[in-house]
């Protein structure tokens, strides 16, 4: 049966909004690694590097809000600290000064983690009936696989 957002139990809310909590933190710090990316990437592939990294994190800002807006639909707290956010995600920041190779490797792998945090909690709502927040994930995770096939593809 389809749920809305005032019609989930309370332990549903609660559990969505943990795992959506958990995809806010991971785009959050993908966006500043995007951004760190962007200003800082070398080399022959500037130009298309510094584009595609910019094209990254102006859509993940974005996405952070939809994340957060959806836990606030849920009646649930979004975490919005950036020691929460660095705590609880899975993608790390980088220290230094990375070659751009690197930038796109590591860039490749938080897009597949985040792809697969974003499905895990589209699955998690799906389970509840919470079809509007498996929408949400699936659009975010085909975005998700979308950059990371870009970047798989400068790596071949």
């Amino acid at each position: 049966m389809t749920q809305t957002a005032q019609s989930l139990s309370t332990d549903a809310s609660t559990q969505i909004a943990d795992a959506l909590n958990q995809c806010v933190a991971e785009t959050a710090v993908t966006t500043m690694l995007a951004q760190n990316f962007h200003w800082n990437v070398t080399g022959m592939a500037f130009g298309p590097l510094h584009d595609l990294f910019q094209k990254i994190y102006e859509d993940h800002f974005v996405a952070q809000d939809d994340l957060a807006e959806r836990i606030k639909a849920l009646d649930a707290h979004a975490e919005g600290t950036l020691a929460g956010m660095l705590k609880r995600s899975k993608v790390t920041e980088t220290d230094g000064a990375p070659s751009a190779e690197d930038m796109i490797r590591l860039m490749k792998e938080a897009q597949e983690t985040l792809a697969e945090t974003i499905a895990g909690a589209g699955e998690l709502a799906a389970k509840h009936g919470d079809t509007l927040t498996e929408d949400l994930c699936i659009a975010r995770g085909q975005t998700h696989e979308k950059f990371a096939w870009m970047l798989r593809s400068h790596l071949a």
